[in-house]
């Protein structure tokens, strides 16, 4: 087991919530994620990790320089973790495919800024090009610890039915 996904070892992990097929799926439904802090570790891996060494980034003398004033985390960085911490919060799903996200990177995410996302349901409709999948749009905010929204977006996600599901045809609404 990947020790991060040990409750043991990770207490913000709550094996507890259930994970939502599609048609268990309520519009308007809300999560928020564990908060999470940001540290130059996080950083500095991230950067080995995709080979972005920019300076406002990496260093501290060049980036006081800039309008930021210390280093900052990459846009990426942080849409990476509201991927993570959104799988993490108290509304969960399934696993399925992402579809793809909107994100905007609206404020710097500085070293030790903890943030924390929260999402809700906008939309959900059955896939019309693969049965027994649904889809759903989730809005999202990652906030910093004063309460500052530093990136936002939108999450397109399919994920399950749950197995034989079949929905009410167009005929048998009331």
């Amino acid at each position: 087991m990947n020790p991060a996904m040990n409750p043991a070892m990770n207490p913000v992990v709550n094996p507890v919530v259930k994970e939502l097929y599609f048609d268990e799926v309520e519009v308007g439904a809300r999560g928020v994620s564990p908060p999470r802090t940001v540290t130059e570790a996080d950083i500095d891996t991230f950067a080995d990790l995709t080979g972005d060494h920019t300076p406002v980034h990496t260093d501290e003398a060049y980036a006081r320089t800039t309008p930021f004033g210390t280093r900052v985390a990459h846009g990426l960085l942080g849409l990476s973790l509201a991927d993570g911490l959104k799988s993490r919060s108290d509304l969960r799903f399934v696993p399925g495919m992402s579809l793809g996200w909107t994100w905007d990177f609206t404020g710097p995410i500085k070293i030790n800024d903890t943030v924390q996302v929260r999402f809700h349901v906008a939309s959900a409709r059955l896939s019309r090009s693969r049965a027994g999948w649904g889809i759903l749009v989730l809005p999202a905010e990652m906030r910093n610890q004063h309460g500052e929204v530093v990136q936002r977006g939108e999450h397109r996600l399919m994920i399950p039915c749950r197995p034989g599901f079949a929905p009410a045809a167009a005929g048998d609404a009331p």
